[in-house]
């Protein structure tokens, strides 16, 4: 069956490929699209439900089967639960990716940024520096959700759909190397903050080559030390 569900799989990515079908089309009725495809209803169904799982599909009770809007957000779900199974090993691999797509997304949003953009990476970060002040009692599971707050909203501002998606995915799965780096490394909580406001810095000053590098800098700042010590790390501490 798995063959006979890849023909369905192709047959309707041909048929959206072309401008057959679009965002928001409604697909053939199930016979008819069986025919068309020559295959019988169980691998078109498992066909189908496989494009469901992919984003590219949507089933409606009692109303039918439909394109999705095929916006990259949707289409690239699937990459944060690849992300998140990965082991300890692979979880530098997935931070290795963050440093090649961060810097460029920080470069693209310090062109773009807006003034309400930039107004809620300072609230963010304030937030930050009061999770801080309170002295050795730091909530890290706090810090992490800021730090993946400042993270997302950088790639949003980008204005690159692509880049916002693939960064959403990731940021969130590799909180817990973060965290685990938190615990681990002495005043990693405190140069996380810093280097996010040097970053926030090179944003106001819409300067895309120093939005780069202090992105650079602070992802690979995470990469390194994760990739040193990831022999240390507890399974179940890393995603």
């Amino acid at each position: 069956m798995g063959s006979r569900s890849n023909v369905v799989i192709d047959g309707i990515r041909q048929m959206i490929t072309s401008g057959e079908l679009m965002a928001g089309s409604r697909l053939p009725v199930e016979r008819e699209l069986g025919a068309r495809l020559g295959v019988s209803r169980g691998p078109l169904r498992e066909g189908v439900r496989a494009l469901v799982v992919l984003g590219v599909l949507e089933t409606r009770q009692g109303d039918g089967t439909y394109v999705t809007s095929l916006e990259p957000g949707q289409l690239l779900e699937p990459l944060g639960m690849l992300a998140e199974l990965q082991s300890p090993e692979n979880s530098v691999h997935l931070l290795a990716v963050r440093r090649v797509l961060e810097p460029e997304a920080a470069a693209h949003a310090a062109l773009r940024i807006s003034d309400d953009e930039l107004a809620e990476a300072r609230r963010i970060l304030e937030r930050g520096e009061a999770i801080l002040s309170v002295g050795d009692d730091i909530d890290l599971e706090a810090t992490i959700d800021v730090d993946t707050e400042f993270h997302r909203l950088i790639a949003t501002a980008s204005g690159n759909p692509a880049f916002a998606a693939i960064i959403d995915a990731l940021v969130g799965r590799t909180a817990r190397a973060r965290l685990w780096r938190a615990i681990h490394q002495h005043g990693a909580v405190h140069d996380t903050q810093r280097e996010h406001r040097a970053i926030l810095d090179a944003l106001e000053a819409h300067d895309p080559d120093r939005a780069r590098i202090r992105m650079s800098v602070h992802v690979l700042g995470v990469e390194d030390y994760t990739e040193r010590h990831v022999d240390e790390q507890p399974v179940d501490d890393v995603d």
